[in-house]
């Protein structure tokens, strides 16, 4: 389907019409791209405001779970209603009516903080779960000019700002523990959502249809490509690492390490700073390495660093492990998104984003997973399940090297 471009004005030319469109267009992806940022603090206000609620104090490993099972539940539920949304309502209301609802949960999470009971808290992450959600799909939607342009820079960027957010919110509830109440910090923190909502209500955004998602048959269809599911695995279990270190690791160094939970927080910030620099570099890096040698060293360098993190006893262990682990981390999903884009061309940014949110809901369902093994066997599960993690990275990306170069060189059927 066509996209309808706007009637010239008076005295305006169709290749002016064109070109301010592209701009509008342009434009707007770029204000669009910033989501990722709001993104980042929604997704990364679980693993930081834990110790806020105290839950560093005891062993409730399983409402740790709990926690982030309902924020993976408001995610996942999120791809069936706001496709519809977008397409009914627009880019921005969309956009808006995400950072609305994610200040609301904020506010309401703010209300019902400790000692209220862990139940009243599980209904907020629900909802702040579904404003990420709804948040991703018109952030794809809008950036499809951006990600058609150039995938894997566009999916750098995104990572950037994603770990900004994260790193914002990690640092702010660190440097507010002991000024600020609880349910103060927690509305300060809906002001950022907030603030997002307005500037996204007030942009003009391009407007285009809305792809339809494929029907459930093609996805089917689709798990009999051995390369689609290894690629597609590996993009859960990578996030799965990243998320299950992101969600624990504070509750995990205040706890063996004894450290202050302002130290533990800072440790979490400097993991999202690793990330962060680790993004940059991959940018300058990529054109001049070989992906497949950058990746396999990323791998195993990941494998290292949480072997560091599951054996040290003290502060200085955890730095160089942190530090080896978020710097490893950071080029993988960028590295697998841009594989996926090269293997699948026809891959398009808005079925993406159902995708991606379907991913990051698994990479969620990680840290809901280490604390039921915590619950049972104790907190030195937190490092040694992503370092198992890794291993199937490890082995995923070999298989997915070999089903490529097997592919390759299998004949094409006649008819």
């Amino acid at each position: 389907m066509p996209v309808q471009l706007p009637e010239p004005l008076s005295g305006e030319e169709p290749t002016q019409v064109l070109h301010n469109h592209g701009m509008l267009a342009g434009s707007g992806s770029r204000r669009a791209l910033a989501g990722f940022f709001i993104s980042g603090v929604l997704l990364g206000f679980l693993g930081a405001i834990l110790l806020s609620w105290g839950y560093h104090l005891g062993a409730d490993y399983d409402v740790i779970a709990l926690y982030f099972g309902a924020l993976t539940a408001g995610l996942a539920a999120s791809t069936w209603v706001s496709p519809r949304m977008l397409e009914s309502k627009g880019v921005g209301w969309t956009l808006s009516f995400a950072c609305i609802l994610a200040g609301t949960a904020f506010l309401y999470l703010a209300f019902v903080s400790p000692p209220f009971g862990p139940w009243w808290r599980v209904f907020g992450l629900v909802l702040l779960g579904a404003s990420a959600g709804v948040l991703h799909t018109a952030v794809f939607h809008a950036i499809s000019p951006m990600y058609k342009h150039d995938p894997a820079a566009t999916v750098n960027l995104a990572g950037v700002l994603f770990g900004l957010g994260c790193l914002t919110v990690a640092v702010l509830i660190s440097g507010a523990y002991y000024l600020y109440s609880v349910p103060t910090l927690q509305a300060w923190l809906a002001v950022i959502p907030a603030g997002f909502g307005w500037m996204y209500w007030k942009s003009p955004f391009r407007t285009e249809p809305v792809p339809h998602q494929p029907p459930t048959g093609s996805l089917f269809s689709a798990l009999r490509n051995p390369g689609a599911v290894l690629l597609a695995l590996l993009l859960f279990f990578q996030l799965g690492n990243e998320w299950a270190v992101a969600g624990w690791l504070a509750i995990f160094l205040s706890q063996r390490l004894g450290i202050s939970p302002t130290s533990a927080l800072s440790l979490l910030a400097l993991y999202w700073i690793a990330l962060l620099i680790g993004r940059v570099v991959a940018q300058w890096v990529l054109p001049r390495i070989r992906h497949s040698r950058l990746l396999l060293g990323c791998v195993v360098a990941a494998m290292f660093g949480s072997t560091i993190l599951s054996a040290t006893n003290n502060q200085f262990g955890a730095v160089a492990g942190i530090l080896m682990l978020g710097g490893s981390f950071a080029p993988i999903y960028p590295l697998v998104v841009e594989r996926i884009g090269r293997s699948f061309p026809y891959y398009h940014p808005g079925f993406y984003n159902g995708l991606f949110s379907l991913a990051l809901a698994g990479g969620l369902l990680a840290p809901c997973t280490l604390g039921i093994a915590a619950s049972y066997w104790g907190i030195g599960m937190v490092m040694t399940l992503p370092m198992i993690g890794s291993v199937i990275v490890f082995v995923l990306l070999v298989l997915s090297w070999l089903e490529a170069r097997l592919s390759a060189h299998v004949p094409p059927v006649k008819a």
